[in-house]
């Protein structure tokens, strides 16, 4: 089981942030939050509610898992999205791509080409 960690956590929040190029202000505003609140969860100093933590995946468009413990593997929802709507007869080449595309995760992380926090 794994440990929330709420400066951790606040960090991926405002990494994920920064890549997008957004400022604390704006997603403050897509959230729904005060700005002081939305620095406060960044610095891991407030505890947020659940309603919060859904907006902030929504927008900033990540799941839990990699906000709340920085797991980032690919969800078979974020795959079918990439990959589109799949057919009863492409399924093997579906399955074939998630590994693929996992293989390529697993490789980059081992390079260090993913940043843990």
């Amino acid at each position: 089981m794994h440990e929330l960690d709420y400066a951790k956590m606040g960090a991926r929040i405002r990494q994920l942030r920064k890549v997008k190029g957004w400022s604390q202000e704006k997603v403050a505003k897509k959230c729904g939050i005060s700005l002081n609140f939305m620095g406060h969860i960044e610095r891991g100093t407030r505890k947020m509610s659940m309603d919060t933590f859904v907006n902030l995946c929504r927008e900033l468009e990540t799941d839990a898992d990699a906000l709340l413990f920085g797991i980032t593997q690919p969800s078979d929802t974020a795959a079918h999205g990439m990959w589109g709507q799949v057919g009863s007869k492409d399924h093997d080449s579906y399955v074939m791509y998630i590994q693929i595309m996992k293989s390529v995760a697993d490789i980059m992380k081992s390079k260090g080409h993913f940043k843990e926090l």
